[in-house]
């Protein structure tokens, strides 16, 4: 598994070499690529690449691709209301970036407590038209192999080919993840960045970057499924932690915790005076009880 400190050695390498993309805030915002040494996005690209968050709005669910065995799959087959999705945009052909995103992933899977399969899938998207189913289950195998926990086949590898080269570009202008090919270098501009989907195709958060921390990667997930993923603590445990998005991670909700140990203090004292309230109501008559009968 590739280490947090090598993953920031090798994306700042990307940097170095000209990698077409880099990790950046949300928003409407444009990508940094390297090249001119200050990290700016040459001008025949301005406007065309960034992240433009959507939260909140669906996806088409009826959009089609390949799998890694070249079979027609609907994006449905995996919105169907029983588990979140991550989805992340990449290509096969990619110099170093895709490579460092999957690697990400992957690690999150491995880290995160939360079962691959049981509780949520992964969808690696590719870009790139040119990229093949066989091109795509090559790549799944190595990365698979970092990701050491639940089910493997929930970690999709989808390809598009010239006859779904529409669906991806709908499912990226659906969650506002806009890329480009770059005729000068030969390459794709696009961030680092994925997106978590509601069971039904709903767009709930962006995780970015090219180091996922698992604790994020849970809560978002937690959030996404709506109550279908985790335990009961989980679930609770979601209730009380909202998203910061300066810091890009979840903080505790200080305002939300404290009404929580409000009601619990105000449930606490009240069992307290119902106890002595009855304990009260009871006196009297255990102290006539108690009194020695009258000398006849």
């Amino acid at each position: 598994m590739i280490t947090r400190a090598l993953l920031t050695l090798l994306f700042g390498a990307a940097l170095a070499v000209g990698a077409q993309a880099q990790v950046t805030l949300p928003g409407d915002f444009q990508p940094l690529d390297g090249q001119d040494g200050q990290g700016a996005l040459p001008n025949r690209l301005t406007g065309a690449v960034g992240i433009t968050e959507f939260l909140g709005d669906q996806v088409p669910t009826d959009l089609t691709f390949l799998d890694e065995e070249g079979q027609e799959v609907s994006l449905a087959t995996l919105l169907d209301g029983e588990r979140p999705l991550m989805v992340a945009f990449v290509y096969h052909n990619c110099p170093m970036l895709c490579s460092l995103v999957l690697d990400a992933t992957a690690n999150a899977v491995a880290e995160t407590d939360l079962t691959l399969g049981e509780d949520y899938e992964v969808l690696a998207v590719s870009i790139d038209p040119r990229d093949t189913p066989a091109r795509a289950d090559s790549a799944k195998a190595r990365f698979v192999n970092l990701a050491a926990f639940g089910d493997l086949d929930a970690f999709h590898f989808w390809t598009v080919g010239e006859e779904h080269e529409a669906s991806v570009q709908a499912l990226a202008d659906a969650v506002g993840f806009r890329y480009a090919w770059d005729a000068r270098t030969g390459e794709y501009a696009h961030n680092a960045a994925n997106v978590l989907l509601s069971p039904t195709g709903t767009v709930t958060r962006y995780l970015y970057g090219i180091d996922f921390d698992p604790k994020t990667v849970k809560l978002g997930l937690l959030e996404a499924s709506e109550g279908t993923v985790g335990n009961a603590l989980d679930r609770f445990l979601i209730t009380c932690y909202e998203y910061d998005e300066d810091a890009q991670s979840y903080s505790l909700a200080v305002l939300t915790v404290t009404k929580i140990g409000g009601g619990l203090l105000l449930l606490v004292f009240g069992g307290l005076l119902v106890y002595f309230w009855r304990r009260e109501a009871k006196s009297p008559d255990a102290w006539a009880d108690a009194r020695p009968a009258p000398t006849p």
